[in-house]
């Protein structure tokens, strides 16, 4: 009895350092995703554009606040002027232009959130892809991601990938850059 609980102890011993030995041939890297999407050209690209769209579009709205303030200052003075059944009917306009142009905030705000978020989840599905595809080439078993959403509370320096991915995405976006440049230049050619 005894040699046949011996002999399964033992078997329960090599069996357990083979799954040790398994365990330390894995290949590992990680990722810092909030550094990739801070050094990545198309993800600035990205970001300088919708900050552009916000500028010009703010900036449209301004001559219409500033226009309402304006009017909204000199009212106090008409007001005396010409009545009171004048300043509540003017009060009323001035009140419903500024809730008009809260509400175009609102909706330019909305867009420009709606348009920009549908690119970065394009862009971080690409990424995710070229990331994968990587793995895969470099024999990674596994790939893990750093940042906000953190899947990896510690791990050595030398794990880190994330430079050489971020030289990946925007070697791969430039020269997809290039690509869409070409076919433009030719039918520009192609119209003369």
């Amino acid at each position: 009895m005894k040699k046949v609980f011996l002999g399964i102890l033992m078997a329960a011993a090599m069996i357990s350092c083979e799954k040790t030995t398994q365990a330390k041939d894995f290949k590992t890297a990680y990722i810092d995703t909030n550094k990739l999407l801070e050094e990545s050209t198309e993800a600035k690209d990205l970001k300088a554009k919708y900050e552009g769209i916000a500028q010009e579009k703010g900036s449209r709205l301004k001559v219409e606040v500033d226009r309402l303030k304006a009017e909204q200052s000199s009212f106090a003075g008409n007001a005396q002027k010409n009545g009171q059944a004048w300043a509540q009917q003017k009060y009323g306009e001035l009140q419903q232009r500024q809730q008009e142009i809260q509400y175009a905030e609102q909706m330019i705000s909305q867009q420009i959130q709606g348009e920009h978020g549908v690119e970065m989840d394009s862009l971080v599905s690409r990424y995710r892809k070229i990331i994968k595809e990587y793995g895969k080439e470099k024999g990674y078993d596994y790939v893990y991601g750093t940042g906000e959403s953190a899947t990896v509370l510690y791990a050595k320096d030398q794990y880190d990938i994330t430079k050489e991915i971020v030289k990946l995405v925007n070697d791969k976006y430039k020269s997809e850059g290039k690509k869409e440049e070409k076919p433009a230049a030719k039918k520009e050619e192609k119209k003369k």
